[in-house]
């Protein structure tokens, strides 16, 4: 595990353990994934912004989130300022990009090239791995 970067955030399996319900710290600190169309923010389009499951961090417009039609979360552009880090995944027989938060190392899910807005881009994000905060 050489080569990891360090997170603002960083605790031990344990206190992820003690913080997160068993499907998120698959999720998150597993780098599992839920099944498709069961997640709570899948077609969820209230106002507001998404944060990471495990610490909080804004990673997500509801400005950005479309319907992907591929039963998870999907957005189309990240909150700038560095909150997700991108690094290549060869899980599964796949060649794919890992979507992580930047502040606690969070696996989010994937991004892909197939997006139908401008940007191109859709975040195939794990709804276990999200929180939301409405717009007031």
């Amino acid at each position: 595990m050489d080569n990891l970067p360090q997170y603002k955030i960083n605790k031990s399996d344990d206190e992820w353990k003690s913080e997160l319900s068993p499907e998120q710290y698959y999720v998150l600190r597993e780098a599992g994934t839920e099944r498709p169309f069961t997640g709570e923010y899948n077609m969820h389009f209230e106002k507001g912004i998404y944060t990471c499951g495990a610490c909080n961090t804004e990673l997500f417009s509801s400005d950005s989130k479309f319907d992907g039609h591929c039963g998870w979360p999907s957005f189309d552009d990240e909150i700038p300022g560095e909150k997700v880090i991108k690094k290549v995944d060869y899980s599964h027989g796949m060649q794919r990009v890992e979507i992580l938060c930047a502040s606690c190392g969070g696996h989010l899910g994937h991004v892909f090239n197939d997006g139908p807005t401008e940007t191109g881009l859709r975040y195939c994000v794990n709804s276990l791995s999200l929180n939301f905060k409405e717009n007031k």
